[in-house]
């Protein structure tokens, strides 16, 4: 994840504490839910650098997700980004298995190339096409451009509303705008809610403002990015448990939590240390990644 990045010498000066809640956070439930769903993953399933670590040696790449899906219990699709087709979609959900979700990027050509303008057919193939994760289906991630900012929140609003009211949907923002203005935040969160769709927190050291702790639905969707096993790393993982705990504890109802890091080859580890940690505060019996080498 290029966004936010930072130098390692830069990352050693940085406050990384979270932020205070949102006061969003107000508005779900306040009781505690009795069986909270918690989705813990990768953003890619085809890398090589986890043969011998989670694939058995010698395993070809189609076999990579197969392979996955008996680590995690879901995986943020990045690769929807770039193309969607449903004949790829059909055949990725027949790797999923019990419990396993698919959160799929909506594509380019929606959020960066028409920027939500006469998108319509578009959106309409790419909800057809993720539709055939069936109950394999977790939530989609619309990400907006850097420099898709508050002027274009008519925009923005206008295409929310012609979404599906029960369009499993979160968005990313990531212009500078959306943050620094605390009534169009407000409003923008206000918006999401009456539509039912989420907003995702993303976790980066050089944008904290994205950093919102805001809550629209009865969901998170995290995207949490780690710095080669870097000793905050561990630090901020510790400290998302915590949180998470006294969200669960208000009423959340859904965690989506996904991990990335500067060298994907250490993504696992820090995936097993969260899923580690957030059993441990939670009281969860969520799977651990099997290292083949331990």
């Amino acid at each position: 994840m290029k966004f936010g990045r930072v130098s390692a010498e830069e990352l050693d000066q940085l406050e990384l504490s979270l932020p205070s809640d949102h006061k969003s956070i107000r508005e779900l439930s306040g009781k505690k839910s009795k069986a909270p769903k918690v989705y813990i993953g990768c953003a890619k399933w085809g890398r090589k650098e986890w043969l011998g670590l989670l694939y058995p040696e010698g395993t070809s790449e189609k076999d990579f997700l197969n392979n996955y899906v008996n680590h995690f219990n879901a995986i943020e699709l990045n690769g929807t980004f770039y193309g969607t087709k449903k004949a790829h979609i059909e055949k990725w959900a027949e790797s999923g298995v019990k419990g396993f979700k698919f959160c799929p990027k909506f594509t380019q050509i929606i959020s960066h190339r028409k920027r939500l303008k006469e998108a319509e057919q578009i959106t309409e193939y790419y909800l057809d096409a993720i539709n055939a994760f069936g109950d394999y289906l977790g939530k989609a991630f619309l990400q907006l451009p850097e420099n898709f900012g508050p002027k274009n929140f008519d925009i923005f609003k206008s295409y929310i509303q012609s979404l599906p009211g029960d369009a499993p949907v979160t968005v990313e923002l990531r212009h500078k705008g959306w943050f620094e203005d605390k009534t169009i935040f407000d409003e923008t969160v206000s918006m999401l809610r009456e539509n039912n769709k989420g907003i995702v927190i993303t976790d980066v050291a050089g944008r904290r403002d994205a950093l919102h702790m805001a809550i629209t639905t009865p969901y998170t969707f995290i995207r949490f990015n780690g710095y080669d096993l870097h000793q905050s790393d561990y630090s901020r993982m510790d400290e998302w448990a915590l949180r998470l705990k006294s969200w669960l504890e208000s009423g959340l109802e859904e965690i989506y939590f996904f991990l990335h890091q500067e060298d994907e080859r250490h993504t696992p580890e820090t995936s097993s240390y969260f899923t580690g940690k957030i059993n441990e505060v939670c009281n969860l019996d969520l799977r651990l990644p099997n290292f083949l080498n331990q």
